[in-house]
């Protein structure tokens, strides 16, 4: 392996678990609360909070007020409908803690999720202990698309909720023996999958892993790093709708590369 390599994943890995324990980030979710038509308060969030088809809506008493697109709000605010799996950041000084309220829509239900800096979960996180980077685990692919993109439903780690994604195809490779893994659309043009293998459940986290994969070429070739596969944030906080892989990507192959269950 070469120092190259090794540098890269480390420097890679270190701004991974960096943006993991910001002080906003998931870790710092105290609640997650589930928006109904009936006007509700909850202790680790200013104001009341209801939702309906023209969206989720909060109710500020006297002497609250929240930030919104940087803009100082008090009484009553509508968000209006929100995008499915789109998230809104509101800003609420809660005496000395800035604490970000995330106003989010996930599975067809609106909701929010307070981050409170100082939450437990965040301050004690020791880190993700990962595999040593292995070259063996980085992988020639090759992207076959389909004709037409294809919305696919998988399941939640919450009962009952399921999340709808865009798949624009398959990703093909040998990792002792053929593979592949069903696509979906990641960032920019690249692409995104979730999935499970044999060590899932005993060195690394049962549900699901994640994977961000470069953008094919023009004849469809690209590379699958699973030194890079993460944790998603359902491994740390029971306060997280994160979807299970489609039953299309479960390899039946120890992926010994990436993050391990979480210390």
């Amino acid at each position: 392996m070469s120092t190259d390599f090794r540098d890269a994943w480390a420097t890679w890995h270190h701004e991974h678990e960096r943006a993991r324990a910001d002080e906003h980030g998931f870790l710092a979710i105290t609640s997650i609360r589930w928006l109904t038509g009936t006007p509700d308060r909850f202790d680790d969030a200013p104001g009341s909070w209801s939702t309906s088809e023209d969206g989720p809506v909060v109710v500020l008493d006297d002497g609250e007020s929240i930030e919104v697109d940087g803009v100082r709000v008090t009484g009553t605010h509508r968000f209006g409908p929100l995008p499915e799996r789109s998230s809104t950041a509101v800003l609420w000084q809660d005496g000395d803690e800035t604490v970000v309220v995330e106003v989010a829509r996930r599975g067809g239900n609106d909701v929010i999720r307070p981050r409170h800096p100082s939450n437990p979960t965040r301050v004690s996180y020791p880190g993700t202990p990962s595999y040593a980077p292995d070259p063996a685990f980085v992988v020639d692919a090759h992207f076959e698309p389909f004709d037409t993109p294809r919305s696919v439903t998988v399941g939640s780690v919450v009962d009952g909720l399921q999340h709808v994604y865009e798949a624009p195809g398959v990703l093909t490779f040998d990792l002792d023996g053929p593979q592949s893994l069903l696509a979906f659309n990641g960032h920019g043009d690249g692409l995104h999958v979730l999935f499970t293998d044999r060590t899932s459940g005993v060195t690394t986290y049962a549900a699901n892993r994640s994977l961000d994969v470069p953008a094919p070429d023009a004849s469809g070739a690209t590379t699958i790093d699973f030194n890079r596969a993460t944790n998603l944030p359902c491994a740390y906080t029971v306060h997280a709708t994160c979807p299970l892989p489609p039953a299309e990507n479960r390899l039946d192959v120890a992926v010994e590369a990436g993050e391990l269950l979480p210390a």
